[in-house]
């Protein structure tokens, strides 16, 4: 009965800019925490970002300085702003949401041209 659905994702040439969101559909009445994940082949879904309700954010150390993650708790909606993109982070992107358990999206897909 949630359903979140990712956006945004493209392809883009290293040093460029994408915004991803998240928008959570459905039976919500509140949205704990919510984060971003990213995935490439043959490897281990990894956190790259977290926000909880009031708004702490957690980033993991290789997009420190370069993404930025925040919500609209109006719109039930999350965002990634991902700027100076690097091929490294080519992967598939995934939100997911704590909403009496955990949600996850289908994923985005991000590319990053050299």
């Amino acid at each position: 009965q949630v359903q979140l659905v990712e956006s945004g994702g493209g392809l883009v040439q290293a040093g460029g800019s994408l915004r991803l969101s998240c928008a959570a559909s459905g039976s919500i009445i509140s949205i704990g925490s919510m984060g971003w994940y990213r995935q490439a082949p043959g490897k281990q879904r990894e956190l790259v970002a977290g926000i909880t309700r009031g708004g702490v954010t957690n980033y993991a150390d290789s997009v420190k300085g370069r993404f930025t993650i925040s919500r609209d708790n109006s719109k039930n909606t999350v965002y990634l702003q991902m700027n100076s993109l690097k091929p490294e982070d080519t992967d598939v992107y995934y939100c997911n949401a704590f909403i009496r358990t955990v949600y996850w999206g289908r994923g985005t897909q991000v590319t990053v041209s050299s």
